[in-house]
């Protein structure tokens, strides 16, 4: 029970004791927690710890992430995906593993879509709940993240998600409404940035209102790793645990704060038992022994089950036997099988593409790297490229994304592919027979080259196995059988959000509204490069014999070719004039994997559940069914929906109560202020603030500061990150320093710097250097001597508080 815990054991309890652990009480049994990133591998690092993955760690199967995964559109895969994460999480002392991450892909460009799975709110969120169940059935504890609506990386710990209700709830929460109800997850990480005004870590619309009174979420509110702001804030909405390790200086806060009236004991109580009943639900028992070679095997089925056949002209592929290949391409030998940023991850082992091939029926000519990784012209490589290609009947040429295009910590500012990849490509189908591309990135590119291939096989970030899955779809041992889970626009400007993201101040406004991905393109009828749940394989597939109740649809799926495959069946819901309430054209609800051999049928059922028709009302604040026909329509991707039938809904009728003509039909891309401020239902954010830097300013903003020396800083910070950009490896703690607030620096230095003395290099910053300085030097002492004073509090209490 709390009454067993002094005032200060119970502030000392709600945040880290180091990096990467919470804090121990042994004498009352709780024990501290390891936590460790682990979307698609476990990050248990070994040595000093620096949270961005720059240290060495302890060696586990680097699994594709989550954009890779979610074509595979296989929930029970996912859920064997986190059944083995646990399992190895165990084996390393990991007892919550942070993950899966499941925001949704706002825009094409936020750096940081490998690790997430989908446009799509429902696809996300039935995904990210197969990873947990998996990774909970082995006794320890999944923690889903960014709860919520952190969709880009630019000021990521200093922006403010600006948004409306309904948009909020339908698109940006769904996704974490599925993992809690469909899951249980015994933890959930909060996100950087404010929602609305109000720090995720500290919205008790987020964690109270709608985490807890009404999804039912009974575990612990973990902080993104120096993502709180203000620890009585926190503690007061339903903030459990701030990490990573602010040393006593929260909870000499929260001390203060009691003391003072301002936060009740009561409240410390629930956070407290919040952490108690995480440790206490943490059971490594459960687990199962670890099978390296069995994950590894793993990690290749999943990435054979999400690899994407986006182009198969005339039957390129599969590749007989005895194919002679030219292999072309940098990604061939040096493999991009994962994303940058904290999710990174130590192969137990990796196969790269020439291993891949040679070891396959193929006949591997010649390789040739093709191109710089980094950009650049280099006539010697692409002429020993064509070369190699003269000599091939086949050439395979491996493109991709660099490790500087996409990365935790800094977002994309176009879609295409490097200029001297393009340029190579041009160049080889001049001279090559046929060309294949098998393209390596964890997010959307551009493709004005597709004309020039023949075929192209889409691995995104493959991990581990990569390579190998993707030579056996090369070579039809394995049936190409993943979907895109995001829309493949023609060009960036085809997209819902290019005019307003990122927020490259205070705010990101998301003006889109509800017309993210598919949702914009089938709204509006706007071309798509490659539609969402888009996919080829090598056979086909036929619809047929839709029916409806109240209860779902049932329809059959034949495979209609000559090879056994499987076929991703999506069901979706269409709106039919008149429109009431505004609402995109189609929306994903529901969606069945079905394996079939040669000329089999089978019969499918999609039930309807509580997501398939509902809306949210936000003038009544609750979620609304409207009466209204609608279209049910079922096929193998968006764009193509060969089974429809109307199904009238019972509720009540609903009209937009504001003028919003934008929204009606989904022509989003420049909507005004007046309609913006009708969609939100208040007015704007206040413009940026021009006047001196905050503790909340990220160190970007040192650019613009008072004192020269704070923009000598900022510039040398800018300096030292393009250069890491220019040599192909981005410094991602730079990355994370650039767009950091100064405030994390009292929650992230075990205590070195309190929150007075982070106010105090604010005041030198804004060039008051003498007053600054002397407060800084005082606010050292000061917390020092305050820090002593409660570690000798602690002390003396037997087997306390650590």
């Amino acid at each position: 029970m709390s009454d067993e815990l002094t005032l200060l054991e119970k502030a000392a309890l709600l945040s880290g004791a180091s990096v990467w652990e919470s804090r121990a009480v042994p004498r009352l049994g709780i024990r501290s927690l390891t936590l460790s990133d682990g979307p698609h591998g476990i990050r248990k690092q070994v040595g000093s710890s620096d949270h961005l993955g720059i240290n060495d760690s302890v060696p586990a199967t680097c699994f594709p992430t989550a954009a890779t995964v979610a074509n595979s559109w296989d929930v029970e895969l996912a859920a064997q995906v986190g059944e083995a994460l646990g399992a190895e999480a165990v084996s390393m002392g990991v007892d919550v593993v942070l993950g899966p991450g499941l925001n949704i892909k706002r825009s094409p460009l936020c750096g940081r879509n490998f690790e997430y799975f989908s446009e799509d709110p429902y696809l996300s969120g039935m995904m990210a709940a197969g990873y947990v169940r998996g990774i909970q059935s082995q006794g320890v504890s999944a923690c889903p993240k960014h709860f919520a609506a952190n969709s880009q990386e630019l000021r990521r710990m200093a922006s403010d998600s600006v948004l409306d209700e309904r948009t909020l709830r339908e698109i940006y929460l769904t996704a974490f409404e599925i993992v809690v109800r469909e899951a249980q997850p015994k933890a959930l990480m909060s996100a950087y940035n404010k929602v609305n005004g109000t720090y995720a870590h500290e919205n008790a619309h987020l964690l109270q209102d709608i985490l807890r009174d009404e999804w039912g979420f009974d575990g612990a509110v973990v902080s993104d790793w120096g993502g709180s702001n203000d620890a009585v804030a926190a503690a007061r909405a339903g903030g459990t645990l701030e990490m990573p390790s602010p040393g006593l200086d929260s909870a000499r806060q929260l001390l203060a704060a009691v003391e003072q009236g301002r936060l009740t004991e009561a409240v410390l109580d629930a956070r407290v038992a919040e952490v108690r009943g995480l440790v206490e639900r943490i059971d490594p028992s459960l687990t199962r022994a670890v099978d390296a070679e069995a994950h590894h095997a793993l990690a290749r089925r999943v990435a054979e089950a999400s690899q994407v056949l986006l182009k198969n002209a005339d039957a390129t592929l599969p590749l007989a036997a005895g194919t002679r290949v030219a292999v072309i391409g940098d990604f061939a030998e040096t493999p991009r099988y994962q994303g940058a940023g904290s999710s990174q991850v130590n192969p137990t082992r990796l196969t790269t593409a020439l291993e891949a091939i040679g070891a396959s029926p193929l006949e591997m000519v010649r390789y040739a790297q093709g191109f710089r990784r980094t950009g650049g012209v280099d006539d010697a490589l692409v002429a020993e490229a064509l070369d190699a290609a003269a000599s091939a009947e086949v050439s395979l040429v491996y493109l991709g994304l660099d490790e500087t295009r996409e990365s935790e910590g800094n977002d994309r500012t176009h879609l295409r592919l490097a200029d001297n990849q393009v340029a190579l490509l041009a160049a080889l189908r001049k001279v090559a027979g046929r060309v294949v591309v098998v393209l390596a990135a964890g997010s959307v590119v551009e493709m004005p080259w597709l004309e020039h291939v023949d075929a192209l096989v889409h691995g995104y970030l493959g991990g581990q196995a990569g390579a190998e899955a993707t030579v056996n779809v090369l070579t039809g041992a394995v049936n190409p059988s993943g979907r895109l889970a995001e829309t493949y626009p023609i060009r960036l400007e085809d997209t819902s959000s290019h005019s307003y993201f990122p927020g490259e101040h205070e705010t990101a406004e998301y003006r889109e509204g509800l017309y993210v991905g598919y949702r914009y393109t089938e709204s509006t009828g706007t071309a798509t490069l490659f539609p969402f749940g888009f996919g080829l394989g090598y056979t086909t597939f036929a619809y047929a014999d839709l029916t409806l109740d109240g209860t779902g649809a049932t329809f059959t799926v034949q495979n209609t070719g000559e090879r056994a495959g499987a076929e991703v069946a999506q069901l979706y819901v269409g709106r039919r004039l008149p429109i009431g309430v505004h609402r995109p054209a189609r929306e994903l609800k529901g969606f069945r994997k079905v394996q079939l051999e040669p000329g089999e049928k089978a019969v499918v059922t999609i039930p309807f559940d509580r997501y398939t028709f509902r809306h949210f009302d936000a003038d009544q604040s609750r979620w609304q069914v409207e009466s209204r026909a609608v279209e049910i329509a079922v096929g193998p991707h968006v764009a193509d929906l060969p089974l429809t039938a109307v199904h009238q809904l019972a509720g009540a009728p609903r009209v937009d109560r504001r003028d919003l003509p934008s929204y009606q039909g989904g022509t989003v891309t420049q909507v005004s202020d007046a309609e913006f401020t009708a969609l939100l239902g208040r007015g704007l954010p206040a413009p940026a603030s021009t006047g001196p830097l905050g503790v909340n300013s990220p160190l970007l903003a040192m650019h613009g500061a008072r004192s020269p020396f704070a923009r000598l800083a900022a510039r040398v910070l800018r300096g030292l990150i393009s250069r890491s950009m220019r040599k192909g490896r981005p410094d991602l703690n730079l990355l994370f320093l650039y767009n950091m607030p100064f405030r994390a620096m009292a929650k992230m230095t075990n205590g070195v710097v309190s929150t007075e003395m982070v106010a105090s290099m604010v005041t030198i910053v804004n060039g008051r250097f003498l007053r600054g300085t002397g407060a800084l030097i005082a606010g050292y002492v000061r917390g020092r001597r305050t820090t002593r004073r409660l570690a000798a509090e602690l002390a003396r209490i037997p087997n306390s508080a650590r």
